[in-house]
């Protein structure tokens, strides 16, 4: 018998809602994996045990309440929560409790789903690591910087939790770990209560363990109904057409991820797939530097008053870079924000008659060591774009560990972008 900690979002919610397991036994599934792995793993900032047990009680007493009842949840510790510390992963927050949940957390809960705790995110949700590790080799960084979230829905902790993504938050993590992200279209979820690094790029999102599941916690948190309807037909999804983008980073992935991308491309089509190059304007050439320089403008004068008031308690890189970003001149900053917005206007043409893109996740697979959370390059352009993405695995690389791909759609064409995925995901075999 499948433990419970180990059921999809999908099946551990229809359990729910048709009463056949208890969310104070389904909690207590998930906190018995935690006293198993946690040690090691290092995947929560907090866990409030008692309160969840006490709420999964009450909602076995009382009705259903939504398409999450009962379904357990880690919150990225970067979402205000009221019930709970929120601490970003800095000492520069340390004790710092929020009076409100965030908009999408509030939501979420309001349809039933029991928030465990908050997961570890690198600093203020950029790039110093803490200290999580990859269950899946705990020698290797799970990513960042929605580490934690990645490694605990990885390690059957949890089936879902929250992320936020400025460069590859979402993405990259859940590829190391092998494991789904879904980053919708920028802002889908809206982000009040969830703290701002660039608010041009910062989208949230989810991480599961199948994109069904990401796209139900996704539609627990929003009203978008295209994204429950996709779960509710998610195995009557048709062969997709996808158009295999290189991108301009494309040289920075290694010989195992160039070879896993051929190795997609061979697999998909067989599967019955319609596979196509597509290959994006030049203009998306100068995309990923763009990126670089509205995220860093924003993040330094974003992040001014802890700067000013608590440079000392932040990490060296994330104080010299916020400084730095306060450099970069309001110029540069428009032209950077004038390529962005000319690139949405031709993306969707890109396309062509393509219903998604698939590209490299990552530039090959997790590092080894905890210190660095792995290079975004192959995320930041997707960012901007403020396209949706899916994170699914696409194959292994020479320590066994995932080399990921994601599938990018249209904006604001986030079911069709699930649905692809998905099948996708199914017709990779892993």
């Amino acid at each position: 018998m499948t433990h419970l900690s180990r059921l999809s979002a999908v099946e551990a919610a229809r359990k729910l809602a048709a009463r056949e397991i208890s969310a104070e036994r389904y909690v207590n599934a998930c906190l018995e994996r935690i006293d198993e792995r946690e040690r090691d793993v290092r995947a929560f900032a907090w866990i409030d045990r008692e309160r969840a047990l006490a709420r999964a009680r009450e909602l076995d007493a009382g009705p259903v309440l939504g398409v999450l009842h009962g379904l357990t949840l880690g919150v990225k510790d970067v979402f205000d929560t009221w019930d709970m510390p929120t601490q970003g992963g800095s000492k520069a927050f340390e004790g710092y409790r929020p009076q409100h949940d965030a908009g999408c957390i509030a939501y979420a809960r309001k349809v039933g789903a029991i928030v465990l705790g908050k997961t570890v995110t690198a600093e203020l949700a950029t790039f110093p690591a803490n200290e999580t590790r990859n269950p899946l080799n705990l020698a290797h960084t799970p990513g960042g910087s929605s580490s934690g979230s990645a490694a605990a829905v990885a390690d059957f902790m949890v089936p879902a939790a929250t992320g936020s993504q400025q460069f590859g938050s979402l993405i990259r993590p859940a590829g190391y770990c092998g494991v789904v992200a879904y980053k919708p279209t920028y802002n889908l979820i809206p982000k009040r209560g969830v703290w701002a690094n660039s608010d041009s790029c910062d989208t949230l999102g989810v991480i599961a363990r199948t994109v069904p599941d990401a796209a139900l916690v996704a539609s627990g948190m929003i009203e978008y109904p295209g994204l429950r309807a996709f779960v509710d037909r998610a195995n009557d999804v048709p062969a997709p057409r996808i158009g295999l983008c290189r991108s301009y980073e494309w040289d920075r992935c290694d010989e195992h991820m160039k070879a896993a991308f051929e190795g997609a491309r061979a697999a998909l089509a067989g599967a019955g797939a319609k596979v196509a190059e597509v290959v994006l304007p030049e203009g998306f050439r100068g995309m990923a530097e763009a990126q670089k320089l509205v995220s860093n403008f924003e993040m330094g004068r974003g992040f001014s008053d802890v700067v000013i008031r608590f440079g000392d308690r932040l990490r060296k890189p994330l104080y010299e870079r916020s400084v730095a970003g306060l450099a970069i001149t309001g110029e540069a900053y428009q032209r950077a924000q004038a390529l962005g917005r000319k690139c949405r206007q031709l993306f969707a043409d890109a396309l062509g008659e393509c219903d998604v893109l698939l590209t490299p996740a990552a530039t090959g697979e997790a590092p080894k060591g905890i210190d660095n959370t792995g290079d975004p390059i192959m995320n930041g352009v997707w960012s901007f774009l403020h396209a949706p993405c899916v994170a699914v695995n696409g194959g292994f690389g020479p320590n066994g560990l995932p080399l990921a791909m994601q599938v990018v759609g249209r904006l604001d064409d986030d079911a069709r972008t699930l649905a692809c995925a998905h099948w996708v995901h199914r017709h990779l075999g892993r």
